[in-house]
């Protein structure tokens, strides 16, 4: 059972809570290896449908445990990399979790933990929430999240927020594509609900096969090995028993099989 984070299930839907708010939902290495350990588990679980990260207390995530911090400054070389590699893999975990996942984000939302917002599929921030890449502030940088954050929010604006270590804000985030919508914080479970709702609504295996394509595809050239490739994988799901369901439901104007009562 984990002791950092809140785990639950609803249906189809996991919600899985960081659970240090008198931290400020800060993460150490045991909150590094639980995230990797829970998405690892909620993944591989074929009945649910999609997961939903969010945080307890006043913020979502304030980024890196000061105690951790202080632990790591008498770090060797060695033990550096050794640390920053278990966060590199949590990170690659939750991004390349089968299942799609949705932040819930409130609050701070700083250096690791907008690292954490960048691995989720679709964002949705409460109006007052507030992003900060902080590292350059302590004379670091956002290396380990950097590859998530850049694709999350783009190059251009990636440059600004890298360097400048400026805090930006919800509307912002909208502005430059890292979230895709901001309300208000009572209305912050029903956006994110609707949204879920809209993830289980669709082919459960189609639902992964998209989100697995637009990590594959982004950055490709578009040649006649990535043609051939998106033909094969059209084709693999169409020829798939949930395709068929699919296109046979709309055809015959009744629900799939998959769609929940």
């Amino acid at each position: 059972m984990s002791t950092t984070l809140d785990i639950t299930r609803d249906g189809p839907v996991a919600r899985v809570f960081l659970n240090r708010p008198e931290v400020r939902n800060a993460f150490n290495s045991e909150v590094i290896a639980e995230l990797k350990s829970t998405f690892e588990t909620l993944g591989a679980d074929a009945s649910l449908r999609a997961i939903v990260l969010g945080g307890h207390g006043k913020v979502f995530c304030a980024g890196a445990d000061l105690n951790w911090m202080r632990a790591m400054a008498d770090f060797s070389w060695e033990q550096n990399r050794a640390d920053a590699q278990a966060l590199a893999d949590m990170l690659w975990t939750i991004y390349r979790c089968p299942l799609p996942v949705v932040g819930r984000i409130h609050g701070d939302c700083f250096a690791g933990g907008l690292g954490l917002a960048a691995c989720c599929d679709v964002l949705v921030a409460a109006e007052r929430a507030t992003f900060c890449l902080s590292e350059a502030k302590l004379g670091l940088l956002p290396a380990t999240i950097g590859p998530y954050v850049v694709r999350a929010m783009g190059e251009q604006a990636a440059r600004r927020y890298f360097i400048t270590a400026e805090r930006f804000s919800a509307d912002e985030a909208l502005r430059i594509g890292f979230v895709h919508a901001t309300v208000q914080l009572e209305a912050l479970d029903d956006q994110v609900d609707a949204v879920v709702g809209a993830l289980v609504a669709n082919g459960p295996q189609a639902v992964k096969a998209s989100k697995r394509l637009v990590q594959d595809l982004a950055g490709l050239p578009i040649d006649d090995a990535l043609r051939a490739e998106t033909a094969r994988r059209i084709a693999d799901i169409r020829a798939s028993a949930e395709g068929k369901e699919g296109v046979q439901s709309f055809l015959g104007k009744r629900d799939p099989a998959w769609k929940l009562a």
